[in-house]
């Protein structure tokens, strides 16, 4: 998927590109894991939806709960949904960040290759 540290920098609309395909992905992820935690808090924890979105967001951001749980089922179901949350939403971030990474990371190699040529 990404260019060996031998291979030349890959071109700016191929990047750009590559961004946008790890951003979608990592969106599409979210946008998931999203879905099923509203879905998870309306039909477990018996919150209205918006009330039911709102928990699944801070929870998948790290924020923490809003609305009080009551039951064991509601509890247990917000308990592996924000171990799940906290496991995907950096990963997601890293996703999204890896190309602009990689081309930094690439691009100091470069540089460091061509100075030492020109030692010699």
């Amino acid at each position: 998927m990404y260019e060996h540290h031998r291979q030349p920098l890959l071109p700016r609309h191929k990047f750009y590109h590559r961004l946008a395909r790890n951003t979608a992905f990592s969106l599409g992820l979210i946008a998931l894991a999203l879905a099923l935690g509203t879905a998870g808090y309306h039909v477990f924890c018996e919150l209205p939806g918006d009330d039911a979105f709102m928990n699944a967001s801070m929870i998948l951001t790290g924020m923490g709960p809003v609305n009080p749980l009551h039951g064991t089922t509601a509890k247990v179901f917000a308990s592996f949904y924000a171990i799940a949350s906290g496991v995907l939403f950096p990963t997601t971030i890293g996703i999204m960040l890896a190309p602009v990474l990689h081309r930094f990371l690439h691009k100091l190699h470069i540089d460091e290759d061509e100075a030492k040529r020109r030692k010699g």
